[in-house]
């Protein structure tokens, strides 16, 4: 089965990265590799409210850029063929970048967006860049994997996953975390941060489900007491050494979840670690 994969990139170092990041964790899969870069026209007035045609100067050179950088990845990959199995396809489109990620998402019916955490104008203390995080909470359609600038690919050991145990999950909502857990042979640690309390019975419920959807995976279950969930993941991660964390979107909650701005920057201070955003998939 073809993975269809978006890779939005600015030019930047990070989003090269992340390019590199996305075809070794892929490599033994066939995939088609989308690399979108959405320019836009500056020089224009703000309160003007014109936008550039085709045809216009400034058009035409920001079109340029964008074709020229795109062609300069393109060089890039053609010395990479050691994966027969990969495609790729450059896609320079005039919009925001929201919304061009949205357009191919919709139009290529991609499977998963896989991006850098910074972009190259973002300030050197801003972990995740407010681009990457506007996709996360935004791109409701398919899962985001953010690769912090300074990741490198290793084989994933293993995948971290927090959750309360208060969400029913569905399986297809876990479906990339376990297909990343299959193809790299990792194991998936679920970590409850807790405050003392046992679990009620609808917590017991959706634990036992876990069990279900990762049959067949290596899994373990770990309680962290007396942290908040952020916390709880950083020491986690740092002690373990874990290569990624996924963690569950909530729609219409995405900075009262379990991984709120505040964790994003706690975490990409303290660990150079991939963050998989999977999904709320229901109205």
């Amino acid at each position: 089965m073809k993975k269809k994969i978006l890779l939005p990139t600015d030019f930047s170092k990070n989003a090269w990265n992340a390019i590199e990041y996305a075809i070794e964790l892929y490599k033994n899969e066939t995939c088609d590799f989308y690399i979108l870069n959405a320019f836009n026209a500056t020089g224009y007035a703000l309160e003007s409210m014109m936008v550039p045609e085709p045809g216009e100067k400034l058009f035409e050179e920001a079109k340029e850029k964008s074709e020229q950088g795109l062609s300069k990845i393109l060089e890039r990959l053609s010395f990479k063929d050691e994966y027969p199995n990969h495609k790729f396809y450059m896609v320079s489109q005039f919009n925001s970048l929201l919304e061009a990620i949205k357009d191919v998402v919709d139009k290529q019916d991609i499977q998963l967006i896989i991006m850098g955490t910074k972009g190259s104008t973002d300030a050197i203390d801003v972990v995740f860049g407010s681009n990457t995080v506007l996709v996360m909470e935004k791109s409701r359609s398919c899962p985001v994997m953010a690769i912090p600038e300074d990741a490198v690919y290793k084989d994933l050991q293993e995948i971290v996953f927090p959750t309360d145990y208060k969400l029913n999950f569905k399986q297809r909502e876990l479906q990339d975390i376990i297909e990343v857990a299959k193809i790299s042979d990792a194991s998936i640690r679920i970590l409850h941060a807790s405050d003392g309390d046992a679990l009620d019975e609808d917590q017991e419920n959706n634990k036992k489900l876990l069990q279900e959807y990762f049959e067949g995976l290596k899994y373990s279950f770990h309680t962290l007491y007396n942290l908040d969930a952020s916390s709880a993941v950083r020491c986690f991660v740092e002690s373990r050494e874990s290569d990624m964390i996924a963690f569950f979107n909530r729609k219409h909650s995405f900075f009262g979840s379990i991984f709120s701005r505040p964790m994003i920057k706690s975490l990409g201070r303290y660990a150079k670690v991939p963050v998989l955003a999977l999904h709320d998939l229901r109205n």
